[in-house]
């Protein structure tokens, strides 16, 4: 089992201190006569010797808080912790299992990396190059050999902050190590936008077969939603009865539950209303909206295989996906004229930094805009 921080150094310090001696007095105090050293007396080191003393006992301190620490194993701090976010914070349940799986992979290398589960006490005991250990691994092959990019890494490195910041809030186990990493910086990806003939396109074919009837306005629906008023798979799928009739338009939840009130254009109302009215299943109060061929909730992996199915039989590219019908959404709307803050709010981003990824796919833009604007461009 590998030793704590500052207990190999407990042992040696009796003969490391030994070994040492206290230098004489370099520096005459005013007024006096330096004292000359005596024979055989070493270099003058009393600054190193400070800092030595210095360094030693901040890892003696250090030993005895992670020995103070409550012996609690890995899966007990794990549950406590997954409370806290679902219990305290609400985060959504698919944030609390990402949260939960990143710290279960943490925990389990940790068991591997130190010889022992990664309980309380050896969280508390990590230092910086246990950090950077786990994130190489990552990076290199994770626990099911898959290995993760940048933003990857940078989100996973965020949940460890986060854990962290809970453990000294919960049991007062601080670590200051997890704050000096930083992560990999990588270029975040441009999105990549349809353009406007492949995405009318794509949102008239409707399904791939060519097949009449509900399931046919059932897709029209659900991709005019994505284009026509920017709403992601998720959101689009979670959508239940009580907004019947549609009207100019709707209030969506989104990430970390959060609402954003969303316009509906006249084409996507009809769409949604068509479908409602030759869907087969009783679309009782307060149900999804949208269903699979046996009734149940739709599945967002089944617009998925049909947009897959779509962009073959159109000739569209690979990187056309519903969700790329979001960021043509976003694109198209910048290209018309339309100022970032607003399509922040249609989008339902929390941070403007998100929303100017698109400034990259319309440059063009920008620089008409700067042209006509810029007293130095008229």
């Amino acid at each position: 089992m590998r030793p704590l921080p500052g207990q190999a150094a407990r042992s040696h310090l009796k003969a490391w201190a030994l070994e040492r001696r206290m230098p004489e007095r370099t520096r005459p105090a005013r007024g006096r006569t330096p004292h000359p050293a005596p024979q055989g007396a070493g270099p003058r080191r009393g600054r190193s010797f400070r800092k030595s003393l210095v360094c030693l006992f901040t890892l003696l301190s250090h030993a005895h808080r992670v020995s103070a620490v409550p012996d609690i194993s890995a899966a007990e701090v794990r549950a406590v912790f997954l409370d806290h976010l679902s219990g305290e914070r609400r985060l959504s349940p698919r944030t609390v299992e990402a949260y939960g799986r990143d710290i279960r992979d943490f925990q389990a290398f940790l068991s591997a990396h130190l010889g022992e589960p990664g309980g309380l006490r050896a969280l508390a005991g990590l230092g910086a190059s246990d950090f950077r250990a786990y994130l190489a691994f990552r990076r290199r092959d994770g626990p099911d050999g898959d290995a993760l990019g940048s933003a990857s890494v940078q989100r996973l490195l965020s949940a460890l902050r986060t854990f962290y910041r809970y453990l000294e809030r919960r049991w007062d186990v601080s670590n200051s190590a997890v704050a000096l990493i930083k992560g990999p910086r990588g270029k975040r990806p441009v999105p990549k936008a349809l353009s406007v003939p492949g995405a009318t396109e794509l949102v008239a074919a409707g399904s791939a077969d060519g097949a009449d009837g509900w399931v046919e306005a059932r897709n029209a629906a659900v991709l005019s939603l994505a284009y026509g008023a920017g709403l992601r798979m998720g959101e689009v799928v979670g959508l239940t009865t009580d907004i019947l009739p549609l009207g100019d338009a709707l209030v969506v939840t989104g990430k970390g539950g959060k609402s954003r009130l969303v316009p509906i254009l006249p084409v996507v109302r009809a769409a949604v209303m068509r479908y409602a009215d030759l869907c087969p299943h009783a679309l009782a109060p307060a149900q999804p909206l949208f269903r699979g061929v046996r009734g149940g909730p739709l599945q967002a992996r089944l617009i998925r295989a049909e947009v897959q199915r779509l962009r073959g039989a159109l000739g569209l590219p690979e990187s056309a996906t519903p969700h790329a019908l979001r960021h043509s959404f976003a694109t198209h709307l910048l290209a018309g004229g339309g100022d970032l803050r607003t399509i922040q709010q249609l989008l339902g981003h929390a941070s403007l930094s998100t929303t100017q990824r698109y400034t990259d796919v319309d440059a063009a833009r920008l620089k008409a805009v700067h042209a006509a604007a810029h007293p130095r461009g008229r």
